[in-house]
């Protein structure tokens, strides 16, 4: 199966999630997926801009003017928008707000101004995105520099990550890089040398600096990777393949310890039987403290069976931005590897673009027809064969 062929197939699967109103999570309507997302639909448009078609650019412009409408007096962009007969059903989150709406807003507003060279558009939204750091700001609680996210509170809905989620943190260093790429003021500057710091004192091993959990730091045993999360109750020590991917792109943290990094997920992913890296890592059985947690929340069906879901299964959506960040490290090599394993996945089942698949039996699993399982594809994609780059 040519690269090209894969890619094509990617790109008609993105069409078919285009609407009126953005892009829709999956082309079938199954369960709460025919809805345009924040986090679905930034993640598409980003792919959007990387593939040039003005169709689904379009699509994407769409996307955010949805998201612009529909966020709340205080500042919160929606999780998802259903439109049906009756007008739109807005929710910012089920169990709990979704944090990582609001950062994936602002990085898709000043990613399609840039890619686009709209600034008005910007201009447009600029108020809005304001309105969304000062929420951010309010969200770090004790005016500490990281934001606090309660569970439930981002992409990793049924996990177990809570309070000082890496992945949210980075997700802001890069909403507020993006945007002050044009607005150029040195208090951003400043914020985000802040929260840039106390991600490497938190997270990153032998640091210097205060932490914020000494004690619960030095238990913590890092030395391969970024851990996932901590709060109060100390650290969830599991590897974030999304949220390492994310530190890799952002050059956040030592070069030896990146390096580190790149080594631990790189062999992880390659000995795998897809060939893909886990979302999360190792998974949490039965036997293990985290279970009891893992398995209550769910809304409606428990998925995270281990190896499956959020708990060790893989993602063609993560491999695209882990295929991001080798080619940010000059693996061009293993990207190249790697894009193959999911243009492989993402073509089981007569190109079914599966949500995500058990990482020991390759079984796919969650929707089909998946928007971002495209997405991802089409982003590594680009970025090998053009000269496609994101701002960062």
């Amino acid at each position: 199966m040519t690269s090209n062929f894969s890619y094509s197939k990617a790109i008609e699967l993105l069409q078919k999630c285009s609407s009126e109103q953005g892009f829709l999570a999956s082309a079938q309507d199954i369960s709460n997926y025919k809805r345009v997302w924040a986090r679905d639909g930034v993640i598409c448009g980003l792919a959007a801009l990387a593939s040039g078609n003005d169709n689904l650019i379009a699509t994407f412009k769409k996307t955010l003017e949805t998201l612009a409408t529909f966020q709340h007096s205080i500042g919160t962009i929606p999780s998802n928008v259903q439109f049906n007969n009756d007008g739109a059903e807005v929710s910012y989150g089920g169990l709990a707000g979704r944090v990582d709406a609001v950062t994936w807003f602002i990085i898709g507003v000043c990613q399609y101004a840039y890619a686009t060279n709209d600034e008005c558009f910007l201009a447009k939204h600029a108020a809005k995105i304001e309105k969304c750091f000062k929420l951010l700001d309010a969200w770090e609680f004790n005016n500490r520099g990281l934001v606090y996210v309660p569970l439930s509170g981002n992409w990793a809905d049924e996990y177990i990550t809570d309070g000082y989620v890496l992945y949210d943190q980075l997700l802001r260093v890069w909403a507020l890089k993006s945007y002050n790429h044009f607005a150029e003021e040195a208090s951003i500057d400043e914020k985000i040398k802040q929260i840039e710091e106390r991600i490497i004192q938190n997270f990153c091993p032998e640091s210097g600096g205060e932490k914020y959990h000494e004690r619960a730091y030095e238990a913590c045993d890092i030395s391969n990777y970024l851990p996932c999360s901590f709060s109060p109750a100390g650290y969830k020590s599991q590897f974030d393949g999304f949220a390492n991917s994310l530190a890799l792109l952002l050059d956040i943290g030592p070069a030896n310890f990146q390096k580190t990094i790149v080594d631990y997920a790189t062999t992880l992913q390659q000995e795998r039987p897809l060939g893909l890296l886990p979302a999360f890592w190792p998974p949490i059985h039965e036997t293990d403290p985290d279970w009891y947690l893992l398995k209550n929340n769910c809304k409606y069906e428990f998925r995270n069976y281990p190896n499956e879901f959020h708990n060790g299964g893989s993602w063609p959506m993560v491999n695209g931005f882990f295929g991001l960040a080798l080619l940010s490290k000059n693996e061009k090599a293993n990207a190249t590897q790697l894009l193959q394993a999911i243009n492989d996945a993402n073509a089981l089942a007569d190109f079914s673009f599966y949500e995500n698949f058990n990482t020991a039996t390759k079984a796919p699993n969650g929707v089909p027809f998946c928007a971002w399982s495209a997405a991802g594809a089409v982003l590594l994609h680009q970025s090998l064969h053009t000269n496609f780059k994101l701002l960062l």
